[in-house]
């Protein structure tokens, strides 16, 4: 059994793509650029903000323009992360489920920190701990290093933990921070792209991932 499960935020505890489409799109039709359907920011997410912006512009948009529009979506977002965001099916009960049998739950984003700290706490209250989002003093995913400081507050064993995502990206973090890894299906970009990574396992549902969890 794991004693510590550190997951991903955006695709994997919460679905938060409505919002983020909503901010992404909002920042375009105010710069006077055309939107795009929320299906496609499944693959502008995963990166941080910053990384969505670029994504989302078009190709060649110089740094000023790109500045700009950070700064809109970020006030945007500050006002309406909230609007469409919710834990995905299952995901309250596996957490609580966890804590039940003594296992702790952390959480990893490259969302900006003051916004990963606050929909934690929203949505999950206390029962997810040691919560490290982007701009915390820890390099972005796939660097390890906010992964193995969870690992340490935590006081387990590498071989203990289990790192949780629904991107390539967080798979290669669970690789680099030398512990198992789990690829969440049920989140933004599916299973061929999880699967490339060599994951250790792979869930379906928040019920299957408790199985792996629990043993």
């Amino acid at each position: 059994m794991f004693k510590l499960v550190i997951f991903d935020l955006d695709g994997t505890l919460l679905n938060t793509i409505g919002d983020l489409a909503a901010a992404g799109n909002y920042t375009l039709a105010d710069m006077g650029y055309p939107t795009h359907k929320e299906e496609e920011y499944r693959h502008f997410v995963g990166n941080g903000i910053p990384k969505l912006i670029e994504r989302m512009l078009p190709a060649g948009t110089q740094k000023p323009v790109i500045d700009l529009a950070y700064e809109i979506f970020m006030e945007y977002y500050s006002e309406h992360k909230c609007d469409h965001t919710k834990p995905y099916p299952g995901i309250p009960e596996l957490i609580h489920t966890l804590r039940e049998h003594g296992v702790v739950c952390g959480a990893n984003s490259n969302k900006a920190n003051e916004f990963t700290q606050e929909l934690i706490r929203l949505n999950f209250g206390k029962e997810i701990t040691h919560v490290i989002g982007y701009g915390a003093g820890f390099g972005a995913k796939p660097d390890p290093g906010a992964a193995l400081e969870i690992i340490r507050r935590a006081g387990v064993k590498p071989e203990e933990a289990l790192y949780v995502g629904d991107s390539d990206v967080d798979i290669i973090t669970g690789h680099n921070a030398g512990i198992a890894v789990c690829g969440a299906l049920w989140g933004f970009r599916g299973y061929d792209e999880l699967a490339a990574q060599k994951p250790t396992y792979l869930a379906h549902d928040a019920k299957e991932l408790e199985k792996i969890i629990l043993g």
